[in-house]
């Protein structure tokens, strides 16, 4: 029985012009040769896959060609094209940085590199990985690295270029591989099905070159697996079957039953993506990524950021054209919610299916954002000053009246067929732009409150030591008061007054919170805090501190 070669090594580019989605790379090594101008040292960087090895093999082999073409391509003629397709070159040597990495090896190494070639032009060493050496190892490498013989190259490749000690990198000519695009992905794979005479669908590519991540040598080795399994076809059916993947027309029918707000048929459809065998956080990120591939598609200049195919993108300009931005975005952050806290829930399924059922209720049930109207000139005002009400602890404030209150609905049964009715303030061209208006409690003030204040720690720790120590009061119509020692607190924390307003209502979701700032002089049981507070307090206590200060003429800095 002959051997059998994967696709990935049969296929493998011989030319630079063969490498896929590296252009820029290969018309610059190319270049490079061309005008004779050859770097001693190179490094390649990149994720897996792209391209990284193969390139560093054909520049080796096309700069010891003897016969080089007018496109810069190897003759594969001469004795040292020859010698390297039969992989009995003596000129190109292959390390695993992996499996060489002591610094004995290094020095054998550069012992070697002192040989001239016995055949062609160069020594080309190509070291792999080349990240796995030790730091003794890069040390005594460094020398020849920077001064090597006129015969002597170097091709150093690796995926982790943070690993690699500065003194290399300084020394070489650094090219940086990017992930092959799904489109590239797909024409070569489409090449390889076609002078393998197999059948392939085009969605069927797509699905693979997605699940490849940017790495062609995967997408070959999926290929290679799934036409082991399915002879010599390869349908889109087959494929999701085998790979493990969501159909996108699940995605499609949750998406189309979220906007009716039919939280019957979306359970019914989670229920079946998961007697299917699919993890819920699995769906979840395939879900974020087609609302994101909806919202996408809503701008005719962001749709070549969907990578897909053709057919699946048309799918996606038609439900976009269905589907509000809002409602994307409200949809998206629920969705993005339940991805984070997924792993933490007991009972993950309820979680995933609590997050669905707030989808569906968006539509009829979710409270509207409503502009707030200006107050009128003619407007009374009390007489007397109401008392103002602190809120119970974990207790929400309301507003006085709920009836004025932007926001509020009043909402009659609880059949979608009985009629609901809102009391909504009428809308002028002249309202004020939409508030949001949540309601809160005295806890959750004081958590943001917290937070802010750790954002002050390394840059104001007067004032951080001040907003950790108290706690804001939480007062009605979202009034919040907070207590100072002295003037100049007062003074440093109204420099941060509208960043720590601007926080507090984009945090609560609430617009209409005001903060009062109020400065109680000495309060009992408070510490001094300035330098004149501090000697007021003890020349309090040792009246004979003023008299010495009067005597020698001191001053409070």
């Amino acid at each position: 029985m002959e051997n059998f070669i994967v696709s990935a090594r049969k296929y493998r580019p011989q030319t630079f012009d063969t490498v896929v989605g590296q252009k820029s790379i290969t018309n610059t090594l190319e270049n490079a040769i061309r005008n004779n101008q050859v770097a001693q040292a190179f490094l390649f960087c990149g994720p897996r896959g792209v391209g990284k090895t193969t390139c560093a093999r054909i520049l080796a082999k096309t700069i010891n060609c003897e016969h080089l073409s007018a496109k810069i391509e190897a003759c594969d003629q001469c004795p040292s094209c020859i010698s390297f397709n039969e992989n009995a070159s003596f000129n190109i040597y292959e390390l695993d940085g992996a499996s060489n990495n002591s610094v004995d090896e290094i020095r054998n190494l550069v012992d070697k590199i002192r040989i001239p070639p016995q055949m062609g032009k160069y020594k080309v060493y190509i070291i792999d990985e080349v990240h796995m050496l030790s730091a003794s190892a890069f040390n005594a490498f460094l020398k020849t690295l920077e001064e090597p013989p006129a015969y002597a190259k170097f091709i150093l490749a690796t995926t982790e270029k943070h690993k690699i000690i500065p003194t290399i990198l300084s020394r070489c000519q650094i090219f940086d591989f990017k992930r092959i695009t799904v489109d590239d992905i797909v024409d070569h794979l489409k090449y390889v099905a076609s002078k393998e005479e197999i059948g392939a669908e085009e969605n069927a590519l797509h699905i693979i070159a997605q699940k490849a991540d940017g790495a062609m040598r995967d997408a070959l080795s999926i290929f290679d697996q799934l036409v082991s399994f399915t002879g010599r076809s390869l349908t889109y059916e087959t494929v999701l079957e085998n790979l493990n993947v969501l159909d996108y027309e699940y995605y499609f029918q949750i998406t189309e039953e979220i906007l009716k707000g039919d939280i019957s048929a979306t359970l019914l459809t989670i229920n079946d993506i998961l007697d299917k065998g699919f993890d819920g956080q699995h769906f979840l990120v395939g879900f974020g990524q087609h609302l994101r591939n909806l919202l996408v598609s809503k701008d005719p200049a962001t749709i070549k950021l969907i990578e897909t195919a053709p057919t699946i993108r048309t799918r996606y300009l038609i439900q976009a054209g269905q589907c509000p931005v809002d409602s994307l975005l409200k949809i998206l952050d629920i969705s993005n919610r339940c991805d984070l806290n997924y792993k933490i829930s007991n009972n993950k399924r309820l979680h995933l299916e609590l997050a669905l059922m707030q989808m569906c209720s968006l539509t009829d049930q979710e409270i509207k954002i409503l502009p707030i109207k200006p107050a009128s000139v003619t407007e009374k005002k009390p007489t007397e000053p109401e008392k103002p009400a602190t809120a119970k602890q974990g207790e929400p404030v309301r507003p006085k009246d709920m009836k004025s209150f932007p926001g509020t609905i009043s909402i009659k049964g609880t059949d979608k067929n009985q009629s609901t009715e809102k009391e909504i303030p009428a809308v002028t061209e002249t309202e004020e732009p939409y508030l949001m208006t949540s309601l809160f409690s005295q806890n959750e003030l004081e958590h943001a409150w917290d937070e802010y204040g750790e954002s002050l720690h390394r840059d104001y720790p007067d004032l951080y030591s001040t907003v950790k120590k108290h706690k804001p009061i939480l007062k009605d119509d979202f009034l919040v008061e907070f207590y100072v020692e002295n003037k100049l607190l007062d003074e440093k924390l109204n420099q941060k007054k509208n960043d720590l307003l601007q926080f507090l209502k984009t945090k609560l979701n609430n617009s209409s919170i005001s903060l009062q700032i109020i400065v109680v002089e000495n309060p009992k049981g408070s510490k001094p805090y300035t330098n004149r507070e501090k000697f007021e307090y003890m020349a309090g206590k040792n009246p004979a501190l003023r008299d010495l200060k009067e005597q020698l003429d001191l001053e409070i800095e």
